[in-house]
């Protein structure tokens, strides 16, 4: 993997649960890495649905090795977050492949 193709910025965050004094649970994403990535590329796919219309953005990223990267997490990147849906891991502890599908709202 080449430092130079390493162009973009993206940020790893993790799910993070917490309790208010009422006992209510509360979801929050805490960063745990900002690391370089390559984007490799990116679709964009337009479906019908059942109650309309529809896209999907799904873009994968090179980065470089890091410990504990789970499908759990997510990647922030360009003001977007995209969900973890497969990690591939190039060579032995080189680097990973990060499919990731961007979080609708």
């Amino acid at each position: 993997m080449r430092a130079g193709k390493l162009d973009r910025s993206i940020t790893i965050q993790e799910s993070a649960t917490a309790v208010d004094g009422y006992g209510v649970p509360s979801a929050s994403w805490s960063d745990i890495a900002t690391v370089r990535a390559q984007m490799v590329e990116s679709t964009v796919e337009e479906y019908q649905r059942a109650y309309g219309e529809g896209s999907n953005t799904a873009v994968i990223f090179r980065i470089r090795h890091i410990d504990d990267i789970s499908v759990d997490q997510r990647v922030l990147y360009d003001g977007k977050s995209f969900n973890i849906r497969d990690i591939k891991e190039l060579g032995r502890h080189k680097g990973y492949e990060l499919r990731c599908e961007e979080v609708r709202s």
